[in-house]
């Protein structure tokens, strides 16, 4: 039987958070990051980066980092599952993880996704946030690692107690507006440099680019998908997460 012990909804709630001040503020004010006042007219709408907290529940967009810590203290001991991971704006709320094998599992892995609640709508370009969520495991556990995943990648702690991490991506596409789109393995196209534009390679999520000749089949929200709108030079006019 899997021994983990799950908090009451307000423990949880204190437990898991978002670790920089920069996204609780956000939250409070109505404005998301990098975006002052209304938002502008385009892709994202109205609803470009408007936070929520109790959205749809959506796996956070990447785990930078896994920690077990290990207690002794009280009856049995303590060990603690602590991860770290990237979301796309300060619209995301209540970050935790949740186990998703059950019982004993035959490699000795406990499996984790580490989710939050997502924003209600397509959010604007900004900085990616961090977030924060543990979870306590009861002594006696049967496991020898902890693994998390998250919508992007997995992070794996091997031994415990440990501290397992992976370096966060290289473009989170704030200033990616008016910048030039480089396909994987395509070249610099005309009047584009190496400021002046943004590679696929180094966009390393779930991509929606949209050309001046292609139509939309499907509008499903997906809130980890950054779309891209290029003009007929290539050049990214228009972007959300979506």
């Amino acid at each position: 039987m899997t021994k983990i012990s799950f908090l009451s909804l307000a423990a949880l709630l204190a437990a898991t958070m978002l670790s920089a001040p920069a996204i609780s503020q956000q939250q409070q004010s109505g404005s998301p990051p990098g975006q002052q006042g209304d938002a502008p007219p385009g892709y994202g709408g109205p609803q470009s980066g408007t936070p929520s907290g109790d959205g749809p529940l959506w796996p956070v967009l990447i785990v930078t980092s896994v920690e077990v810590l290990r207690s002794e203290r009280g009856p049995g001991g303590l060990d603690v599952v602590r991860a770290r991971g990237l979301v796309t704006s300060g619209g995301w709320g209540q970050p935790h993880l949740i186990p998703i094998n059950r019982g004993r599992p035959l490699d000795g892995v406990l499996d984790l996704l580490f989710q939050s609640n997502a924003p209600g709508g397509a959010a604007a370009l900004g900085p990616f946030m961090p977030v924060e969520a543990i979870l306590p495991v009861e002594a006696g556990h049967p496991y020898s690692g902890v693994r998390v995943r998250a919508a992007n990648n997995v992070v794996a702690l091997k031994a415990l107690p440990g501290y397992a991490e992976t370096a966060p991506p290289r473009q989170d596409c704030a200033k990616c507006l008016g910048k030039y789109f480089v396909a994987k393995g395509a070249g610099l196209p005309a009047g584009a440099t190496a400021e002046n534009s943004v590679r696929e390679e180094d966009l390393p999520y779930k991509l929606r680019i949209i050309k001046p000749a292609d139509g939309i089949p499907s509008y499903a929200l997906n809130p980890n998908r950054l779309t891209l709108v290029l003009a007929e030079d290539g050049r990214i006019i228009d972007a959300a997460w979506d």
